[in-house]
């Protein structure tokens, strides 16, 4: 799936459907620990989720991989899918996502990364974006969680359910705000993803043990 339209618009729709609070606290009345991958958006998705009261419970750590030498040797992305696809990608996504998770010990990886401009990266336009998501295959069992509708699955090994979702966003008319628009799109979409992630679990079942 894809979602497009104006960064700012898209912005603005995610961040009316997504309160950071509720999902932290949705994730720690459950026992789902969270870690970040993130190279446009630089630590800012990390940063919305430190700010909720009592998410120390819940955010585990966060990694910011603007270079390609971190996204290969710290969240373990293969080199040869980095040379084929490029960083931009959406099996790229998927990578960061399972590596932050890995790497944090969580349950639960996000990941954004995409081309936020002034000029288009390795063939990919500006605004265009995806946001990687990795679910632990035990805690998908504990909770019987699954990827949300909108995240393609990206197979990777047997261990994580991982998946991305690809942001269309068109640059706004004034240049200088398009950059902080394609990154504030990112995060809210970031924040939405994961949280409609925990909304795939059907009703009635609460779990606080770890896997």
């Amino acid at each position: 799936m894809t979602v497009q339209g104006p960064a700012v618009h898209v912005a603005e729709d995610a961040s009316r459907r997504q309160d950071p609070v509720e999902l932290v606290q949705r994730c720690a009345h459950r026992g789902i620990t969270l870690a970040t991958a993130e190279s446009l958006t630089a630590g800012s998705l990390s940063a919305r989720i430190a700010d909720v009261p009592g998410a120390s419970e819940v955010l585990q750590g966060g990694i910011v991989s603007y270079s390609v030498l971190v996204k290969e040797e710290v969240l373990e992305v293969p080199r040869e899918v980095l040379q084929e696809c490029g960083a931009v990608d959406g099996r790229v996504a998927a990578y960061m996502a399972r590596g932050a998770a890995r790497r944090c010990r969580a349950q639960v990886g996000v990941s954004t990364t995409g081309v936020a401009g002034p000029a288009p990266h390795e063939g990919k336009d500006v605004g265009t974006v995806y946001l990687g998501l990795a679910l632990h295959k035990d805690t998908a069992s504990r909770l019987s969680l699954t990827l949300p509708p909108e995240a393609h699955p990206h197979e990777l090994d047997g261990d994580w359910l991982t998946g991305a979702l690809l942001l269309d966003l068109a640059p706004d008319d004034d240049v200088d705000s398009t950059r902080q628009h394609i990154r504030d799109a990112s995060l809210e979409g970031a924040l939405k993803l994961t949280y409609d992630l925990l909304l795939t679990e059907p009703e009635g079942i609460v779990g606080t043990d770890q896997p």
